[in-house]
């Protein structure tokens, strides 16, 4: 029997339990590891020690660090790299893979400056065929309960209606179920700033602060969240859902999240230096702070979180007069429909 190739470009947790995943639906499975000695390592272990330790591959998942290799022949393509690597990486697909290819797209992130989703950074960069074959996955799945068959719900958005259900199809198991959403800039927002949200909970952790302040962030982060999105065209309505507080909750409360434990090391002192340096892995969150920043400073919208966020990481304010500036903020109401007719 010909298995279908799936290529999955991108080593890390996430590319490596996407690719476990789709092993299971007779899809024989290729990894790109940018560097050969990973590649060699997920082969002979059955394993990705450093990125996703303790899940065994099947015999169908196997590790390459020739990217053409990889893309050769491949109907799914899975693209999971940092998103300070898409760019990049989208270039390397030039005149390699065709407009019958399926591509699911897992980074999140905003970029610096140009503001672009990475749905955008396909558009300009893909030509139009094969950006129609592009989607979006999102929602609270870290990439250590997948890989463990722990059940979970995702979203999938595309431009595309029918791509979009067949990605939903393609991934869709018993213990990982996936709903559709046609507002793409709304999952693509949620999913890139609630790592903003989730660093500034770590934050407060690591100050030794307690559930109420958790929880303060995650309702005021949702709310300022919102507010960006609306503005950036999105759906209100897709924040309330997978992408937006579901992946909101499980960054800021899970052991999981890189950009939470980032936090928590912040929180306690260390220098963004030193606590990327013990993370060892991307942390979105930070990339992600200075775009989000930038653009409620254009648009003059109200982000009071993402602010001191950013003035921690990008002007050494500290992390308790961070927490100073927003409680000691002027009062206002907490949502302002129905304000002006209360007597």
């Amino acid at each position: 029997m010909n298995l279908k190739k799936v290529a999955v470009l991108g080593a890390g947790s996430w590319g490596t339990a996407l690719g476990r995943l789709l092993a299971q639906s007779n899809q024989q499975v290729q990894i790109w590891a940018r560097r050969p000695e990973l590649a060699k390592e997920i082969n002979s272990y059955r394993e990705n020690r450093r990125y996703l330790p303790g899940v065994l591959l099947p015999a169908r998942v196997r590790a390459c660090s020739d990217i053409d290799e990889v893309l050769n022949n491949a109907s799914t393509l899975v693209i999971a790299v940092p998103s300070s690597a898409l760019q990049e990486t989208l270039e390397k697909l030039e005149g390699k893979i065709t407009p019958d290819t399926l591509i699911i797209n897992t980074t999140k992130g905003l970029e610096p400056k140009t503001f672009r989703r990475p749905s955008q950074i396909y558009k300009d960069t893909l030509p139009a065929e094969l950006y129609q074959r592009m989607v979006v996955l999102s929602g609270p799945s870290h990439a250590e309960e997948v890989a463990r068959d722990i059940p979970t719900t995702v979203v999938i958005s595309a431009e595309n209606r029918a791509t979009a259900e067949e990605a939903q199809d393609l991934l869709m198991r018993s213990r990982f179920r996936v709903y559709t959403n046609p507002d793409l800039a709304g999952v693509e927002l949620g999913g890139a700033l609630k790592n903003i949200i989730a660093l500034s909970c770590g934050v407060a952790e690591g100050l030794g602060f307690g559930d109420n302040t958790k929880a303060a962030l995650v309702t005021r982060g949702l709310a300022e969240i919102t507010r960006l999105g609306v503005e950036m065209g999105a759906n209100g309505a897709t924040f309330s859902g997978l992408s937006g507080l579901g992946d909101l909750v499980v960054t800021c409360t899970s052991k999981h999240s890189r950009n939470m434990r980032f936090g928590i090391l912040l929180g306690k002192g260390k220098s963004c230096h030193d606590a990327l340096n013990q993370i060892g892995q991307t942390v979105e969150g930070i990339r992600t702070a200075e775009a989000a920043y930038q653009l409620c400073q254009q648009k003059n919208i109200e982000m009071p979180i993402t602010t001191e966020c950013y003035k921690v990481l990008f002007e050494g304010l500290s992390p308790s007069e961070a927490v100073e500036n927003l409680m000691g903020r002027d009062k206002t109401y907490e949502v302002e429909e129905g304000v002006k007719d209360w007597c």
